[in-house]
């Protein structure tokens, strides 16, 4: 195994292991955020944002990564948000904690698995079909928000920093 290799997997049980240890493994937790009766998986998900948004724009201005942006498509997204927000709904795991669960030896979190994987091959068989219709849509292409809005990464992520602790504190008052 690669270097490379070896770093993907030792961040990814440790990404397991915090997911686990932050309880958003629980299929209460995963409804619970679906019904905003609970915010431990929304809280787990933007201290996840807040952490690597530091590390990704501290890496990309010391030159040691090089940023790409994938092409924002309204139609991808739109419909793509959309099947992934129904999957989540249906069996109450999105890919990461699906992955961890049956690590936890929640067998029903299999088929959430198998039904990610089945998807993945239904797209990968339609995307002529898709690329032409839905993919067809309005394409913005590779733009980030520092380049719209013409200003430093670093105020964005101040500014996302701010706004992320006020609705922290909110649902903490709030006992979300």
């Amino acid at each position: 195994m690669s270097t490379e290799q070896w770093v993907g997997l030792v961040t990814g049980i440790l990404f397991g292991f915090l997911l686990q240890k932050g309880r958003v493994l629980r299929f209460e937790k995963q409804v619970g955020a679906l019904l905003i009766e609970d915010m431990t998986i929304v809280k787990f998900m933007f201290s996840a944002i807040l952490v690597g948004m530091v590390g990704i724009f501290l890496l990309s201005d010391l030159e040691m990564i090089k940023l790409s942006h994938k092409p924002m498509n309204a139609g991808g997204i739109l419909v793509g948000g959309a099947l992934f927000g129904a999957g989540w709904a249906i069996m109450g795991f999105c890919p990461g904690t699906s992955v961890g669960a049956l690590g936890e030896g929640r067998w029903h979190a299999l088929f959430a698995i198998l039904g990610m994987i089945a998807g993945a091959a239904v797209f990968a068989e339609l995307y002529p079909f898709f690329k032409s219709t839905v993919l067809a849509w309005k394409d913005f292409g590779k733009v980030g928000l520092s380049d719209v809005l013409g200003i430093s990464h670093w105020v964005i992520v101040s500014v996302f920093w701010v706004l992320v602790m006020l609705l922290f504190a909110w649902f903490e008052k709030k006992k979300l």
